[in-house]
Parts: C-alpha cells; structure tokens; sequence
C-alpha cells in the first residue's frame, strides 16, 4: 500500500512539472488555458479560477493543459488561441514542459550531494582467485587509499580508476593495514562487461570486492550544483546512446524501456532503501520523461516541435487532415508501444513465475 502511494505521488508530482510548464508558458504568450488536470477519467475534485478549471481526476496516469484553439478543427481566430500565436510562441509552450522536467531532474541530482548518500568506502571484502590483488598479497580488510599516486576515498573512486587501465598494465596500490601504510604492485587483467547499453566492453578489473561499509557524503553547495550537473548531463548522453542503439537495432526494447508497472515495482524496491535513492529515482524518471518527450515522434511534444519546424520551413502549416492522419498515426504508434513495454514488463517481472506455472 504504501509502495502504491508513493509510486502514485512520483507519478503525479513529474506530471504536474510538466504540465505546469505548459501552463506558465501559455500564460505568458497570451493564450487561455481552460482546463489543467492531473488525472484523467471522472473527476474528484475541481475549481475553477480565473478562466481555468482546475481537476483532479480518478486515474493517475497522466495529466493535460487544454488551451483555447490548440486544435486547427477548433481554432476560430480569437487572439488568445494556441494557433493564434506565433511559432516562436509555440515553441515555447510546447518546450517548457520537457525543460521544467529536465530542471526538476537536474535541481534532485544537486540536492542529493548536498544532503548526503550513502557510499561503499574503499576496502577490500573479497578476493577473487587468479586476480592481480591475491598474487599482489592484499588481504580482506585493507583499505585501498590511492592508485598509482591518485588519491581514492570510495569505492566508486577506486573502481574508476582501475577500469582506466590496460590489460597487463601495472598499478600500484597504496593501502592501509593495521594503521600501516604498505604499497603493492598490482597487474590489471581485462574482462568483457555489458555497459548496459547492449554493448560489451572491455574493462581493467584487479580482483577485489567492496567490504560492506558503508559511508554518508555530503559535498558543498557549489559542489552539489556542479556534480548535480555533470550527473544530468552524463544521464543524458548515456540515454540518447541507448536510443540510438535501440533504433539501430544493437539493443532490444526489453533491455531498454520499462513503463509504469516496471516503474512501480523499481520504485517498491527503491522505497526501501531511503530518502537518497528514492529522489535519485525521482531525477533519473524526470530527466528521462523530458528525453522521451522531446523525441520527434507524433503526439509527443518532439512531434509537435517537429511540426513547427516543417512550418517554418514551409512558410505555411500542414492541412488539418495531414495534421488529423499525422496525429492518428502517433496515437497507435504510442498505444502500440505502451502495449509492448507493458508486456515487457510482465516478463521481466513475473516471467519466471509465468514459466514455473506453465510448466505445471
């Protein structure tokens, strides 16, 4: 019960971002929203003020901004309709929404460093057989403090570090055992990963597994700014490079798309772990939301964009029956791949139980 609440206020709270940023930039233009709502389907609640009617309704999977003439078969000249406004104008209603996402994402990343998270430190649980760190003689319990004369102080750090490296390439270990500080020379051994992305890749590994210490950083108000960015900016290079290897066909739509049954059960087991994780899932949904949204394809806001630029270019806007068959054409491409993720869901979720019943 109490995953489905916060699972239904994570929802809610990136919509409203979203569609608050709809809202403010159509105000600013000049054009009358009529209807705001989180929600779709019956209404539970609504208030009307100063021209808009406020909602909230029953469903929480989604949520709209209806502005005046947003629609070439709706449009009647007035002044303050949608279509009315310039494409600059439209641009940025359109844009906003996405932006206040992308900034939403963003401003969660800075607060993380800032507040704290927890960090695995950097000493060694484990060794494995046949791995530079065991020949070199480290030993469970030592605490790795630099790399080759670079300083580490997490685990992340020195997992960097030694991920840098070339195979048969030596480092050499500063460590702390028994409040002695001892150096080793450790031979680095490649091993073919998946990044995740659908790509494998070679990294520089030497052997040794995180103890379970645990650490809470806390960086400076500027820091957090800049690490906050460089996180933001890194999330989305990292996506568009999974999007393009799902549309080259390197990465299948499993491996890469989850909808909200898949959110639902990562936010369930996020929930868990504390405040940190739950708003860096928070960032990493609304930064994501703001990508998908801004990809050109009909119905989402990129598609939208799009157009204008087709506009511009043409010096006049498409017919509104190409717009009507356009629009038609998205709205079974999303319905389509809505169905698709959610059965992916199913059986990335459920698919060994599924299996298990099949089987008798």
């Amino acid at each position: 019960m109490i995953a489905t609440i916060i699972f239904i206020l994570i929802l809610s709270l990136l919509i409203l971002v979203h569609e608050f940023g709809h809202f403010i930039a159509a105000r600013k233009n000049g054009v009358r929203v009529e209807n705001f709502s989180l929600g779709f389907g019956p209404k539970i609640f609504k208030k009307k003020k100063n021209g808009t009617e406020y909602r909230l309704s029953l469903i929480p999977l989604g949520g709209y901004v209806k502005m005046a003439g947003d629609s070439r078969w709706e449009y009647k000249g007035g002044g303050d309709e949608y279509f009315s406004k310039s494409i600059g104008g439209r641009f940025q209603i359109i844009f906003m929404g996405p932006f206040l996402n992308y900034l939403l994402g963003f401003l969660f990343f800075w607060c993380i460093f800032f507040i704290g998270y927890p960090s695995l430190t950097n000493k060694v649980g484990g060794l494995i057989d046949g791995y530079g760190a065991k020949e070199a003689g480290l030993a469970v319990g030592d605490k790795i403090v630099s790399v080759s004369g670079k300083k580490v102080d997490l685990w992340d750090d020195l997992h960097q570090e030694i991920q840098r490296k070339k195979s048969s390439e030596s480092v050499e270990l500063e460590v702390l055992r028994d409040n002695q500080l001892l150096k080793f020379k450790v031979l680095i051994k490649n091993k073919v990963l998946n990044d995740g992305l659908g790509q494998s890749r070679s990294s520089g590994i030497i052997g040794i597994s995180p103890f379970d210490e645990v650490v809470e950083v806390r960086h400076g108000f500027l820091e957090s700014a800049y690490l906050g960015f460089k996180k933001t900016v890194n999330l989305t290079v990292m996506t568009y490079k999974g999007l393009w290897r799902l549309a080259s066909g390197r990465m299948s739509m499993r491996d890469s798309m989850t909808g909200p049954l898949g959110i639902f059960f990562i936010t369930s087991k996020t929930a868990e772990l504390g405040w940190p994780a739950l708003l860096h899932l928070i960032a990493v949904l609304s930064v994501s939301l703001a990508i998908f949204n801004l990809l050109p394809l009909p119905i989402l806001d990129g598609g939208h964009i799009f157009l204008l630029g087709l506009e511009k270019l043409r010096k006049k806007a498409l017919s509104i029956k190409a717009e009507g068959v356009i629009n038609n054409i998205g709205f079974a491409m999303m319905i389509t791949i809505a169905l698709l993720v959610t059965y992916n869901d199913i059986l990335r979720i459920y698919g060994d139980k599924i299996s298990r019943a099949a089987g008798g």
